[in-house]
């Protein structure tokens, strides 16, 4: 008798299908962007994937008086939300653990956005939902997000 060995299967790879490895989500500070930040920390866990946390730092106009102001206060906002997420993730070591960067980008927030997902190979997009009735008329940075068809994206209210 001889003895038959398994066939081996050809290695394929399928993006997507045991979840999401890194998680992106916008942070700007708003309350929907921290709800957004939570529903995706907790995705994060559940899938032990990184959590990428972004903060799209607005760039003003070249003429923009105080622009070096300007410049140090989103710098500022950047740090404050570090630091608040920091805190929160101390509160909760040990029972709640999520593997977390934060990256700060310059920018507008769909650009800057996409190309935190683009440079970190985002397996999931995360974003609130605009709290502006401004964008009613020229569309808001998720639903941008949605029609580039890149990555699942996940609108939190």
């Amino acid at each position: 008798m001889t003895e038959q060995r398994p066939q081996q299967q050809p290695q394929r790879f399928e993006r997507g299908t045991d979840g999401p490895k890194v998680i992106v989500v916008g942070l700007d500070g708003s309350d929907s962007s921290m709800r957004a930040a939570a529903y995706a920390g907790g995705l994060a866990r559940r899938q032990n994937a990184l959590l990428a946390i972004v903060y799209v730092q607005p760039v003003m106009p070249t003429g923009a008086a105080f622009g070096a102001l300007v410049g140090d206060a989103t710098g500022d906002v950047a740090a404050e939300l570090v630091d608040e997420i920091r805190s929160a993730a101390e509160r909760v070591k040990g029972i709640w653990n999520v593997r977390w960067e934060f990256h700060t980008v310059r920018g507008d927030p769909y650009s800057g956005l996409v190309a935190a997902a683009d440079n970190l190979k985002a397996d999931a997009v995360v974003v609130g939902a605009s709290e502006s009735a401004g964008h009613r008329i020229i569309g808001s940075v998720a639903v941008r997000l949605v029609k580039a068809g890149r990555w699942p994206v996940t609108v939190v209210p």
